[in-house]
């Protein structure tokens, strides 16, 4: 079901208009040529999540090719020097998917950077030795469990890093952490700060439904800090403008009003698209509140 509707916000800062529409065809009729510098989504993995409306069991063949339709769309409304963040997951008995789309994209990209997306990670204590803040064993986030002798608990995603020529320049440092060793900042020729590059492993914990009485608003969201670190990787003052083509409830939505750029997105699911709205609005009177 399509929803001839959308929404428009606009504050000094940025705008955000929201479309309820397949993306494919947005992409290509509201958005002038390589016009955008981001485009950051998750779009449905095709494993079967139980969407409300939208089929996620589709022929791999089929599946495919649809997303090698949305990626020519994506490269014609991108900036040559954009950068397209594609966050995709598999899972254990069927783990080609990503890849497979991976190739498909392949036609029209050049893959500049593997981001693994960590959802939770468990560190022993014996392994990090006398490492100062860690005094025992430690397990942080959360996944859903699986119950099978051939597989084990799938705890990341992937975050593909695609750009048009492989050679866009990155802000490292707007998504780095500090030094655990102090030292190093001294030791290191580029180290002019306390501060270093992240790498390709991000841990965010996504929130998790406490109570089983209560549904979650969307089977598959990402966090906000997600598009947030996502951008603000490609370069903040480099970015006028950020689509996501699967919109969901707003994740890259609100992401872009707490960045303060401008921002498009894509949603043909009314529900999604109501959640989405409500989101923004919120991040927009948090936004008003804090200054």
């Amino acid at each position: 079901m399509e929803i001839d509707a959308g929404f428009h916000r606009a504050t000094d800062r940025s705008t955000v208009d929201v479309w309820g529409e397949d993306c494919v065809r947005g992409l290509g009729e509201r958005i002038d040529p390589g016009s955008i510098d981001v485009v950051v989504t998750s779009p449905p993995y095709n494993l079967g999540t139980r969407y409300k409306r939208y089929d996620d069991t589709l022929e791999r063949q089929d599946y495919v090719a649809w997303m090698g339709a949305w990626g020519e769309a994506v490269h014609g409304a991108l900036a040559d020097g954009g950068s397209l963040f594609l966050n995709i997951g598999g899972k254990p008995s069927d783990p080609w998917g990503p890849f497979e789309v991976l190739m498909r994209l392949r036609q029209r990209f050049e893959l500049q950077n593997v981001i693994h997306w960590v959802k939770s990670i468990a560190i022993q204590k014996e392994d990090v030795g006398r490492y100062p803040g860690i005094t025992g064993n430690v397990s942080v986030g959360h996944y859903k469990p699986i119950n099978s002798p051939r597989y084990i608990n799938d705890c990341h995603e992937y975050i593909f890093h695609l750009t048009k020529a492989g050679d866009v320049p990155l802000d490292r440092l707007a998504v780095g952490v500090e030094y655990q060793d102090k030292s190093n900042v001294a030791r290191w020729n580029g180290a002019r700060e306390d501060r270093r590059c992240r790498g390709n492993t991000w841990f965010v914990p996504y929130r998790t439904i406490q109570s089983r009485d209560k549904q979650r608003p969307h089977p598959a969201t990402f966090p906000v800090k997600i598009p947030e670190m996502c951008v603000r990787l490609h370069g903040l003052e480099r970015t006028r403008r950020v689509v996501d083509p699967f919109l969901g409830i707003g994740s890259s939505a609100v992401a872009c009003v707490q960045l303060g750029v401008d921002f498009i997105g894509f949603e043909t699911d009314a529900d999604y698209w109501a959640q989405a709205e409500v989101a923004v609005d919120e991040a927009l009177a948090a936004g008003t509140e804090a200054t």
